[in-house]
């Protein structure tokens, strides 16, 4: 069976579970400055989602649970490693979210990709 290539040309969105709602929010809205399209409780499953915009292709959707599974420490854990996003200006960003009190880590490149990590 031959497997044609899909036409996926960008990501929609990123699902993201957190366990402190309001640091969540306040973290991707006031300090990364991303906007709220929707912001709903869902009584019956005693979650909040709140879906933001990062830019006109892709939104961060974020689900806080009342007793969400704790992860394991480690970032190669299953689940989400990281969330990636481009920038024009690297420099200018480490600087703008340091502005903010978000740390950066140091800047490293992967050995089998061209792209800054």
């Amino acid at each position: 069976m031959e497997c044609t290539k899909m036409n996926l040309s960008k990501i929609h969105h990123i699902a993201i579970i957190v366990s402190d709602y309001e640091a969540a929010k306040n973290f991707y809205v006031n300090k990364l400055g991303f906007s709220v399209i929707r912001e709903n409780y869902r009584p019956e499953r005693k979650d909040w989602k709140l879906d933001l915009r990062v830019n006109k292709h892709t939104e961060l959707e974020i689900f806080a649970e009342e007793n969400p599974p704790k992860r394991v420490n480690r970032p190669e854990a299953c689940g989400l490693r990281h969330l990636a996003f481009c920038v024009d200006n690297l420099e200018q960003t480490v600087n703008e979210l340091a502005e903010v009190g978000i740390e950066c880590e140091p800047i490293r490149v992967d050995d089998y990709q061209e792209h800054l990590y």
